[in-house]
């Protein structure tokens, strides 16, 4: 840490699955221990208070149930706060091809909210959460942080957008912003929407997974305990307008991510449905992490097969927390 005094962050969808957890370490016995926190999360279908029971009696924890988009929620908060971690979006692709205004609301008019409030109330720090995804596909090699953005869906366009309008503060008012654009996430605490999370939740039920296409597209898997560590490196050691890749080195397949969770889950490939492939599909994604690694020291702790173990043997024990919300989701 770069101070002894205490930090007030302000944390943006705090009840959502980054966001929770990132809150959880930062309040817990392994956290920094000079930070008080408050939750601002207007609790959509994937934020859940649950996730945060485990901070709830913090004496450094505060929740506020609101919208990222009210000015005047959002200007009172800031004058409360000395830094800003923002999470809060609309994260699921399928969802914004369905249907892109609420991303736009979300994810561009909110940060734009957030950041210009940050600004007026002399916010110290704001660090906003990006995604690989504004980058677009890219067959071979890996994106620096210099490369240009080339987004293919309504939500990467909306988070790039939100991505421009928080470094153009940094550029227009000096106010300190920095970036992280992050790979694909897995772990606990995961809404059972997005793939780890659905496929081990339908295999646990004996039901069928959807595998989109022939299976081929590439991700690069990030846990979350390694994306905390990472955003916490840029908050506290990071530069003001600079952005950073955050990934977890280990790239698969779609369909090798299957057998890996059809294998963790004691199912075969019968329990595997082909799909029609998504629109507008990104083929493969891949961050390059020389700037993170070199300037602040990242590195990658917990090796994937570690980490899809702990996150199935979770799903296995924590029935309680996702049935209801894939009976309410009809997932």
């Amino acid at each position: 840490m770069t101070s002894t005094a205490t930090s007030r962050i302000l944390v943006t969808g705090g009840a959502g699955f980054i966001g929770s957890h990132y809150v959880r370490t930062l309040l817990g016995p392994q956290g920094p221990g000079d930070v008080t926190i408050t939750v601002l999360d207007k609790l959509t279908y994937a934020g859940n208070p649950a996730n945060l029971d485990a901070v709830r009696t913090h004496p450094g924890f505060a929740f506020v149930q609101g919208d990222i988009c009210d000015p005047r929620l959002v200007g009172q908060l800031m004058a409360e706060h000395d830094e800003v971690v923002h999470f809060a979006a609309e994260s699921h692709v399928d969802r914004s091809i369905d249907g892109g205004a609420e991303f736009v609301r979300t994810n561009v008019v909110g940060t734009h909210t957030l950041i210009d409030a940050a600004h007026r109330a002399g916010v110290r720090t704001f660090v906003h959460i990006s995604t690989d995804e504004v980058y677009g596909s890219i067959e071979a090699g890996s994106w620096p942080e210099t490369d240009p953005l080339r987004p293919n869906s309504p939500y990467s366009s909306a988070k790039a957008s939100s991505d421009l309008i928080a470094l153009s503060y940094h550029r227009t008012h000096g106010l300190d912003v920095r970036v992280t654009r992050c790979s694909n996430n897995y772990g606990h605490h995961h809404f059972p929407e997005k793939v780890v999370p659905l496929f081990v939740t339908n295999l646990l039920d004996g039901r069928k997974v959807p595998l989109y296409g022939d299976g081929g597209n590439v991700r690069d898997w990030l846990h979350i305990d390694d994306h905390v560590q990472g955003i916490e490196l840029v908050r506290t050691k990071g530069r003001a307008g600079e952005v950073y890749n955050i990934g977890g080195g280990t790239e698969l397949s779609n369909k090798e991510l299957t057998a890996l969770l059809l294998e963790a889950c004691g199912a075969g490939w019968d329990s595997v449905e082909h799909v029609q492939d998504r629109k507008g599909h990104d083929r493969r994604y891949s961050v390059d992490c020389t700037k993170i690694r070199t300037e602040l020291g990242y590195e990658p702790r917990k090796d994937f097969a570690t980490g899809l173990a702990e996150t199935v043997a979770w799903y296995r024990d924590h029935r309680d927390w996702w049935e209801p919300l894939k009976e309410r989701a009809a997932l």
